[in-house]
């Protein structure tokens, strides 16, 4: 079982980019392959400097703000509670950081606690105190489809090395899977679920191994490949099975050998010894109607279905790891693929899994594995570069080139039972706090206005009623803007009668360094950069001129939220406004906006 991707906006290849990825592949997008060379390979002494590893510090030392990081932790543990009926999750390990420090790093609730779940009260039936398992830092947790990455970076791996092509037939590797019509899919297409698989298959319910790949085999596509995004299990599936026929190794093995030992992740393997199970994280009593197989507890095994009936070791989930562990993952793309002495992917190949693929279909922006700028869990964090995934069991991992940071949940869900849990909440409220938590300076002065994170709101920062009659006025003012594309707005505007009506500003806005973009409606919305405009814009004539900056935010997600700072209103002749006096800022009217120093 897996979870599937929602709302977000699509990013295009820049021209840049574009020739970056054909670049990598030999020149031919997706056709010719890099030169081999060990994945795994160490630096040599005195060849390179290493890497920096992890370590635990304080917000400060990340350069995080601790304020929204104890919002992090209370907001996660709310989710403890009724959500709203039931807990989301029985326990969870909260992991933030950003850099090489390690700012966050708490265990809340119980890692096991409910020995059973009774169908016909929605209720469960809990172990004895003293049976019951806190989580700790070190909890080991069920990493569903997370494990997706871990296949992707195996496979971008085996790209570098020459063995495996971006775009080559999938049925070039594994003949059999030519059946049905899928002779055309490609590599790239498992990695970016655009394949035209269905989302799963009942693989439980084959007998044998061999009926297991007839079943894939023998499976049409639900689209024409290329045609639709459609997230599916078994384009990893597909890919596991082309990575152990190239290599000659079984996936956990590779696991074990191109990433968890090089990168000393040593709490990250699939099938976890029965020596773990104390320290690892309990999933569902498992029974039908609502599993595929009645297993009862599922702990210190994988819970999906089909990774269970493949001998726990699949493409699609299966591994299990703990937060450290996966910090040290993301610590390692955020670096280009190296850390410590250890290298695992070549930086240009980290670019490429964190490229969009899927520009054909907005929304579900893809690059090799990792999902692209997905609001519903990523939350604030959610930029065109942003890079995740999730799973079914609670797990989610988010890491934020443009912010250097990374975001660890990693929560059992689906303790007692999966239908206790719907939504991301938990994983969107954390993604918000650590993105607040990423200060944003004042362009100029102390403070900046700030719009707030709130979502199903509207704030307003307002000037004074302004005597523009004269024409020529304009405006002036610094603008940073990130917010959920389309779904939230802020928008300039001006009334002539106080306040009756009100009508767009158009304004042009520039950052350093880059060229005017104009906002005819007077709207800005989306990603700007994470970075200040200065903003100018012409106001109309009025003997008595309201002008305002609204922000409106719907009732899913947000973004970054909006700061303004330095407005000034002039002619030729005299200044009309000027934020910087005392006077003239007195008379601002915020609702909603706070002046914030960050």
């Amino acid at each position: 079982m897996s979870d599937g991707t929602a709302e977000a906006e699509g990013r295009g290849l820049t021209r840049r980019r574009l020739g970056q990825v054909s670049l990598l592949l030999g020149g031919a997008l997706g056709i010719a392959a890099l030169p081999a060379a060990p994945a795994a390979a160490s630096t040599r002494p005195g060849s390179a400097a290493a890497r920096a590893t992890l370590r635990h510090g304080s917000p400060q030392q990340a350069g995080l703000l601790p304020g929204p990081l104890r919002q992090l932790v209370a907001d996660a543990e709310a989710f403890l509670g009724p959500s709203p009926v039931h807990p989301w999750y029985a326990g969870a390990v909260l992991l933030a950081g950003r850099g090489s420090t390690v700012a966050l790093h708490e265990p809340i609730g119980m890692a096991v606690r409910y020995a059973s779940y009774d169908e016909k009260t929605d209720t469960a039936v809990e172990f004895p105190p003293e049976q019951q398992h806190p989580t700790t830092r070190d909890t080991v947790f069920d990493l569903a489809s997370l494990s997706k990455l871990f296949t992707s970076i195996l496979a971008v791996q085996q790209i570098e090395r020459g063995a495996l092509e971006l775009e080559g037939a999938v049925a070039s590797y594994l003949p059999d899977f030519a059946r049905a019509g899928k002779q055309s899919v490609t590599i790239r297409q498992l990695l970016t679920h655009t394949s035209g698989f269905r989302p799963d298959l009942p693989l439980y319910d084959a007998p044998t191994y061999e009926r297991k790949l007839e079943m894939i085999w023998d499976e049409a596509p639900l689209n024409p490949p290329g045609t639709v995004y459609l997230y599916s299990d078994l384009n990893m599936i597909s890919l596991q099975l082309v990575l152990e026929k190239i290599t000659g190794r079984p996936l956990d093995v590779q696991l074990a050998e191109e990433i968890a030992g090089p990168l000393g992740l040593h709490r990250t393997r699939y099938n976890p010894p029965a020596s773990w199970k104390p320290s690892i994280a309990a999933t569902e009593d498992a029974r039908k109607p609502w599993s595929a197989l009645d297993r009862g507890l599922v702990w210190g095994e994988v819970h999906d279905e089909n990774a269970y009936s493949l001998g726990g070791v699949a493409g699609h989930a299966g591994v299990f790891s703990c937060a450290w562990d996966l910090a040290v993952l993301a610590r390692t793309l955020l670096d280009g693929g190296a850390y410590g002495h250890a290298r695992i992917l070549r930086p240009e190949s980290v670019q490429l899994m964190f490229t969009d693929f899927n520009t054909a279909f907005p929304g579900d922006a893809h690059g090799l594995g990792f999902e692209l700028y997905q609001h519903w869990y990523m939350g604030a964090m959610a930029t065109p570069t942003t890079a995740g995934h999730t799973g079914f069991t609670g797990t989610s991992l988010v890491l934020d080139p443009t912010t250097d940071s990374f975001l660890v949940v990693l929560g059992n869900s689906v303790h007692p039972v999966r239908s206790w849990r719907s939504g991301s909440a938990p994983r969107v409220a954390t993604g918000n706090d650590l993105a607040r938590a990423v200060a944003v300076r004042p362009q100029r002065g102390r403070t900046a206005w700030f719009s707030g994170m709130a979502s199903a709101g509207t704030a307003t920062l307002a000037l004074p009623a302004l005597d523009t009659s004269a024409g020529g006025a304009r405006l002036r003012c610094s603008l940073w803007w990130d917010t959920e594309p389309q779904s939230d707005v802020l928008v300039l505007e001006a009334s002539a009668d106080g306040g009756a009506a009100w009508q767009p500003v158009p304004f042009t806005a520039v950052r350093r360094g880059g060229r005017p973009e104009q906002h005819p409606d007077g709207i800005a919305t989306g990603y700007s950069g994470r970075r200040w405009h200065e903003v100018t814009a012409a106001l109309p004539a009025a003997r008595q001129l309201a002008l305002r900056w609204r922000y409106t935010t719907d009732r899913l997600y947000v973004g970054r939220g909006a700061y303004v700072d330095a407005q000034r209103v002039q002619t030729r002749r005299r200044v009309l406004f000027d934020e910087s006096r005392p006077a003239d800022a007195a008379r601002l009217e915020a609702r909603g906006w706070t002046a914030s120093a960050d």
